[in-house]
């Protein structure tokens, strides 16, 4: 089954891999017999799905995810391996999704009005007063 990412973008099930194994998740008895933890890997690298701007920008922010330029996600939450693998398509949709947003705006540096840094001296003055009441009395 291929995976809609967004109506411009969408992978084909044969660049995506399954991988299962045993879960530790919910389950009970059931979870030491059936391999209901689900890998799903795409290689970012080597998909000819994307174009090359895409390509950058999914490498440069999902840089830190990726083994080998292959982007993985793992599914146990669910009992059933087939909740699993909607699950991890569902997490690698939304991956994708926020990777491929534009960035949002720039900050906009401020500077502390002159009322804050009067407040915020006034504060610190009146701590540094209570800390001092707490000292022992010179012997003076």
């Amino acid at each position: 089954m291929d995976l809609q990412v967004s109506p411009v973008l969408t992978i084909p099930a044969s660049e995506l891999g399954w991988r299962f194994s045993r879960s530790s998740g919910p389950g009970g008895q059931h979870v030491n017999t059936t391999d209901s933890r689900v890998e799903l890997f795409w290689n970012i690298a080597a998909s000819p799905t994307l174009g090359e701007e895409d390509r950058e920008l999914l490498l440069d922010h999902l840089g830190p995810r990726l083994v080998a330029g292959t982007l993985t996600v793992t599914s146990s939450e669910q009992r059933s391996q087939r909740r699993n693998r909607e699950r991890a398509l569902e997490k690698l949709a939304q991956l994708i999704r926020e990777a491929l947003a534009p960035a949002g705006p720039k900050r906009r540096p401020t500077k502390p009005t002159r009322g804050s840094k009067r407040r915020h001296r006034a504060a610190k003055k009146q701590r540094s007063d209570v800390k001092q009441q707490r000292r022992r009395p010179s012997a003076e």
